[in-house]
Formats: structure tokens, C-alpha cells, sequence
């Protein structure tokens, strides 16, 4: 009975992986937090905002609120596939420093992340970032703990006043030099704000063993602090939509994607700003 609920426990775990596997386009490391992000269909590597700050650390630069955000993901319904995921964005004059933690799996399978990253303003067109990643991975006792150390840089641009260029790399560390492996990945986008109230991106991924993935999404902000989100990725031929609204000092987003096999994917996440 014991060796039973034991492969019953693998099964699972391994199940897990290739969902995670599936979803993420075979990067399960790729960050993922953030409603608002998920409801343009992760167009942000270029964007400014809260979760923006850790897909590109370098728009760390252009947060100058001392904010917190805590964020829930839930994968196609299943509680076992759920990310938990909190954040802190501290400014610190031309540079603002982040902290952000987040929690994929449940008991038998369970994947931890840790960020500390720095963004900081070289220029007025030009900012840069980085950031410090740390994994654990939690098995059943067969497989173990498995930890792992990397970090990852970006860069954004301002060519003129409405449009910016975001790039980020992660993990550019080679894995020879390491004894498990990570995949590397590449991001790159633009954005424009076409009006004061309207702003749409383009953005592409590529990352090891992948195909390359290509993104778009707009953000219109249809009443006063009401914003109305939606995107598109090739990965998986996703769509994704999502709203989002502030009062006070308390912004709140809620996003849908969906997956042409698994289902929909929803999150919601709350952001705390102190001027």
C-alpha cells in the first residue's frame, strides 16, 4: 500500500511537469505573475508597472512609489498548478530596488523563486537592470531537492516620447558551469501609446529547446482609472483579456488566458501604492 500511494505521489509530480511544461512553452521558470500583465498576453517586457518590474528588471528604474503586490494564478482550475506570488518595489532615488517571492506546485511537487533586483536611470532615454534569481525545487523523497542560482539583465530605451524598447535576457550563465541545467531566454518588445488613453506592444521569446514566441496586446483605459486589457501569443495560440482599476492608493487586476487544449488560465492580483 505504502509503495502504491508512492507511485501514485510520482505520477502526479510528473503529470505537474508536463503541464507546467506545457503552459510555459517549455520554460517553467519564466515569471509569470501579474494580472495586468497576463491580460495583454505578457506584452511588458518594455511596459512600466508593478509585476513589469520583475519580467524586466530595468523598468525598476521608472517605479518611484514604494509599492507591494501580492498576486494568485490559477491554472486551468487546478489547485496543484496554482503560483502564489508577493513583491516590493522600494525607490531609491535614480534607482529603485525590488524584492519578489513566488510559489509554484503543492506538498509533493513544489517550485520556490526568490529575485532581489536593482533598476537604475543612466539617461533619460536609457535605464538599465538587474536581477539575482534564486530556485528550489521540492520533489518526493525519490528525487529530492534540486536548488539552483541565476541571474538575469535588461535593458529599456526611450526613442521618443510615446515609444519604448525593452530587452531581457535570463540565465546567461552557461550550464556547463552549473550541475543542473536552466534554460536561457531572450526578450525583446515595443510599445507605443498611440493616445494618452490607448498603449499596444509587440514582443518576442525565444528560449532553449523552444520555438520562438511572438506576442501582442494593448492597454486602453476606457473611464477614469478603468483600464481594459487584451492580447495574443503564438504560444499556444493563447488569447488573453483582463480588466484592471485603481482606488486610492489600491490597484486591482484580473485577467483570463485560455489554451487550445488545457483551458483558461485566471489571475488576480493587488497592488498597494505609498507616494
Amino acid at each position: 500500500m505504502k509503495q502504491l500511494s508512492s507511485l501514485l505521489k510520482i505520477s502526479v509530480s510528473f503529470l505537474l511537469i508536463f503541464f507546467s511544461l506545457t503552459a510555459s512553452g517549455g520554460d517553467p521558470y519564466g515569471f509569470s505573475a501579474g494580472a495586468g500583465e497576463a491580460g495583454t498576453g505578457y506584452v511588458c517586457v518594455m511596459k512600466k508597472g508593478f509585476w513589469s518590474s520583475f519580467h524586466n528588471p530595468a523598468t525598476l528604474a521608472a517605479n518611484n512609489s514604494f509599492s507591494a503586490g501580492f498576486n494568485y494564478q490559477n491554472r486551468f482550475s487546478i489547485s496543484e498548478l496554482g503560483t502564489r506570488s508577493a513583491g516590493l518595489v522600494i525607490p531609491a532615488g535614480k534607482a529603485s530596488l525590488g524584492a519578489v517571492y513566488s510559489q509554484f506546485g503543492y506538498t509533493d511537487f513544489k517550485r520556490d523563486m526568490l529575485g532581489l533586483a536593482c533598476g537604475l536611470m543612466l539617461s533619460d532615454k536609457l535605464s538599465a537592470g538587474l536581477q539575482v534569481d534564486y530556485f528550489s525545487e521540492h520533489t518526493s523523497v525519490e528525487f529530492g531537492n534540486i536548488q539552483s542560482v541565476t541571474c538575469e539583465a535588461g535593458l529599456i530605451f526611450l526613442p521618443s516620447e510615446n515609444t519604448v524598447i525593452g530587452i531581457k535576457v535570463f540565465n546567461p550563465v552557461p550550464n556547463s558551469l552549473r550541475k543542473t541545467f536552466l534554460p536561457t531566454s531572450i526578450r525583446t518588445g515595443a510599445g507605443t501609446y498611440l493616445n494618452k488613453l490607448l498603449f499596444a506592444g509587440i514582443e518576442t521569446e525565444m528560449s532553449t529547446g523552444s520555438q520562438l514566441i511572438a506576442r501582442a496586446g494593448f492597454e486602453y483605459e476606457a473611464i477614469k482609472k478603468l483600464f481594459l486589457r487584451g492580447g495574443f501569443s503564438t504560444d499556444n495560440n493563447s488569447f488573453s483579456f483582463g480588466l484592471g482599476f485603481t482606488v486610492k492608493i489600491v490597484q486591482m487586476d484580473i485577467s483570463f488566458v485560455t489554451h487550445e487544449k488545457l483551458g483558461v488560465t485566471s489571475s488576480v492580483s493587488l497592488i498597494f501604492k505609498i507616494h
